[in-house]
């Protein structure tokens, strides 16, 4: 699926993301979720969402090794400036504070849902119609 369709696989990550959430006790008092195994899952899986909906956009995963953030970043960069704002609010959302830190704020999470998905769009938007389709 992934290789047919990279939007959608992208968007089956974030889905996979509030699946995982969902299992995390929220104290409504507090405003945050009492576990943070749940928010560090659901970060990884978030950021790996982008990376594929970015990896198609951005042609970044040439060659051996994996490719850092800043070549995620300069290849943003170039194509567009609202994106490259996104990757880094995405990249210290859901991949720090979420995926590493496991923060538990519900507001930091919900960011990061939001960040993800407008992450994700954006690359659909960019990519011709037949790719993101």
């Amino acid at each position: 699926m992934e290789k047919e369709n990279p939007i959608e696989e992208a968007r089956r990550y974030v889905a996979n993301a509030e699946e995982i959430i969902k299992k995390a006790e929220y104290d409504p008092e507090l405003k945050s979720y009492t576990d943070s195994k749940y928010i560090k899952t659901a970060g990884d899986v978030l950021w790996k969402g982008c990376l594929i909906a970015l990896d198609a956009l951005l042609h970044v995963r040439k060659g051996k090794g994996r490719p850092s953030i800043e070549k995620y970043r300069e290849a943003a960069g170039k194509r567009d400036r609202k994106l490259l704002n996104s990757v880094n609010i995405g990249y210290d959302t859901m991949h720090l504070s979420m995926g590493y830190d496991g923060n538990k704020d519900k507001r930091v999470c919900d960011a990061g849902f939001a960040n993800a998905r407008d992450i994700i769009d954006r690359c659909a938007m960019m990519m011709p119609a037949h790719a993101s389709a």
